[in-house]
């Protein structure tokens, strides 16, 4: 289902990766992107392209301008006073800050999954027919099919499908997050955001979680923010390196990690600082 008008993506001058031949690759376009919060810049003239349905990774140190971004994508930034952006960030050749397009209407295109679980003190199916509520879905056949379909996705209809109607907080911290990650693809968004997503995660929850990331790319694009190297190295398809609100390179996860072209990178990637 989508939410945007598509038309066909212009062509732009802007940076890419090694792979000649990638599908879809301009499916998200940023294009020239600067973003400020009040005085201070926390991005610097970013410009990259985010292939379709593969996983892209934003890599870099704390402070760096992965969140900043990630959050422009979806709009979540526009609650902030204060802020302001030059340059565009265009999905499938609509710019996202198209004054005519509902915010609404980005945020079900474009969902998003936080660093914290945070599902409704509500039960397990509530929480994941609550977007499908909100968007005016009432009949409870279809709603029925999507709480059964997400959940699936999301690895976890097996083991809640007997309790749907229990409270969600009962949950385990690793079962809560698939439920909001269930939550975020029950409206068939075209784009799915993680930010940090598995920090707060053990071990074991947290390979559920990259094995079904891992999943999810066949049907969603998937943008990933991780200080995890390691994850980054598993999971992800392509991956940006930024550093103090730049980016200093993107490429495929494969040529960044094994034969970095910026000596920045080199210096992170290494422990060289970080």
């Amino acid at each position: 289902m989508s939410h945007l008008d598509t038309p066909s993506m212009a062509s732009a001058s802007v940076s890419s990766p090694s792979e000649s031949k990638i599908s879809d690759r301009r499916f998200i376009e940023v294009n020239d992107f600067s973003f400020f919060y009040r005085k201070k810049q926390a991005l610097h003239s970013i410009s990259m392209e985010i292939p379709k349905r593969q996983v892209t990774a934003f890599i870099g140190p704390s402070g760096c301008g992965k969140s900043t971004l990630l959050r422009n994508f979806n709009r979540m930034n526009d609650m902030i006073p204060g802020i302001r952006h030059e340059g565009d960030i265009r999905l499938g050749g609509r710019s996202l800050f198209d004054p005519k397009l509902k915010l609404i209407n980005v945020r079900r295109t474009i969902g998003m999954v936080f660093q914290k679980s945070n599902p409704f003190p509500r039960s397990i199916y509530e929480n994941v027919a609550y977007g499908l509520r909100l968007a005016g879905e009432r009949r409870k056949p279809v709603l029925d099919e999507a709480v059964e379909k997400s959940l699936t996705r999301a690895a976890l209809w097996s083991e809640v499908k007997d309790r749907l109607h229990e409270g969600a907080l009962a949950l385990s911290g690793g079962q809560m997050q698939r439920l909001c990650i269930a939550r975020s693809i029950a409206c068939e968004p075209q784009v799915l955001l993680m930010d940090e997503p598995c920090s707060a995660l053990d071990p074991i929850a947290t390979a559920r979680i990259e094995e079904l990331i891992l999943e999810l790319r066949r049907n969603f694009t998937i943008v990933i923010v991780t200080h995890n190297l390691q994850q980054a190295g598993r999971c992800s398809d392509h991956v940006a390196f930024f550093y103090l609100g730049k980016l200093i390179e993107f490429d495929t996860t494969q040529k960044v990690f094994t034969d970095p072209k910026e000596e920045k990178t080199q210096d992170y990637l290494t422990g060289r600082f970080g």
